[in-house]
């Protein structure tokens, strides 16, 4: 906070504030209440999933989400480039270099890294930082600790297996590490990599069948992308350098195709990270000046939610509560004026799981039956 105000209570938001006026607020907790959840399983919940029952690695978010071919033999896993000084990792994401740098980089190191002790090694640009890494071949085991310190000016982690099992897999990681860091050693600030977020495809139930809707989605990160492929949603045709006002535009292009709409505003998450107040200010204030054009479709139900809390002190994900706003025909109004977390805490909705958060918006929109006699 500053001044004692979040940046969501900082920002100047009349229309997500007539919306709170006209709807209902709550808080939710997308795991448990002071369990810090990472992407995957917080947006599930959002879309109505036990975050406890269908668990997804990052890196097979990440590889649905840059359209990698995934088959039962690959492991995917998420990547960064890293600077890495004195065997200590000082930057965790390089400095965010430029996507044209990081496929220059990729491209050379998928000329020079195919095969690991007889496992493929695939690889496949994000955007900035981020790459995705798939290693294909037989006995491949994903349980293993990400490669990944976790905070700046920690000495460089290996993977670790967590089962024997998985030792041989972690060795190809390690070794994959390893050549990265020789290949780009005079390449500073993206010498090295960070690698975690093993998993191999969940095979989700798909929301269609789930709650017989035809979901699409707009995100602009490909992780996003991915998690949305993942519950079978149709994925939107948007770019990296799309505006909000451009997400929106593509939401009302495609209208009539589909019954509910999933649009993620990345850069509030990443301005939190980057422990920038100010930015993450102007990016809700940007979000309330382009609702309107979205209001302007009417839709039968409108919820303004978030995956987690990533407070710009900490830099980082937190495990407190997200606010979310409901609003619709039937909405129960409450007496809160304004969207933010104080308000939030006091709305009609309460504090919820976020995945009660699919069922309040189904009942809202009269999608669900009744349940019993």
């Amino acid at each position: 906070p500053q001044d004692g105000k979040t940046a969501l209570e900082t920002a100047r938001t009349p229309n997500l504030d007539a919306l709170a006026r006209n709807g209902a607020l709550g808080l939710t907790d997308p795991i448990f209440p002071g369990i810090t959840p990472g992407s995957g399983p917080g947006h599930i919940s959002l879309f109505g999933y036990d975050p406890m029952v269908y668990q997804i690695g990052r890196g097979i978010m990440e590889a649905f989400g840059v359209g990698m071919d995934v088959t039962d033999r690959d492991i995917a896993t998420r990547a960064n480039f890293a600077t890495l000084k004195d065997g200590k990792i000082i930057d965790r994401r390089a400095g965010r270099p430029p996507t044209e740098r990081n496929r220059a980089l990729i491209a050379l190191l998928s000329e020079q890294i195919q095969r690991i002790d007889g496992v493929e090694v695939r690889l496949c640009s994000g955007e900035e930082h981020r790459f995705v890494v798939v290693f294909r071949g037989d006995d491949l085991d994903d349980r293993i600790e990400d490669a990944d310190p976790g905070e700046e000016g920690q000495p460089a982690k290996p993977a670790i297996a967590k089962v024997p099992e998985a030792q041989r897999t972690a060795d190809i990681v390690n070794k994959f590490i390893a050549r990265v860091t020789e290949i780009l050693k005079d390449e500073e600030p993206t010498n090295s990599c960070l690698v975690r977020g093993f998993a191999r495809d969940p095979n989700l139930p798909r929301m269609s069948d789930l709650f017989q809707l035809n979901p699409a989605c707009v995100a602009v990160y490909p992780m996003y992308k991915g998690l949305a492929k993942l519950v079978g949603m149709a994925i939107l045709p948007t770019q990296i350098d799309d505006t909000i006002r451009d997400q929106f535009h593509v939401v009302r292009e495609h209208w009539n195709q589909h019954d509910f709409f999933f649009i993620h505003i990345k850069k509030i998450d990443s301005y939190g990270e980057d422990g920038n107040f100010d930015n993450r200010v102007h990016v809700l204030e940007d979000v309330d000046e382009a609702l309107p054009e979205l209001l302007a479709l009417q839709p039968d139900v409108l919820a303004v939610a978030g995956d987690h809390s990533t407070p710009p002190s900490l830099k980082a994900h937190s495990w407190h509560p997200v606010p979310f706003l409901l609003h619709g025909e039937w909405v129960r109004i409450d007496d809160t004026t304004a969207f933010g977390e104080t308000q939030c805490g006091h709305g009609g909705l309460g504090r919820f799981p976020a995945m009660f958060a699919m069922p309040q918006m189904l009942g809202h929109a009269l999608k669900l039956d009744k349940f019993g006699a």
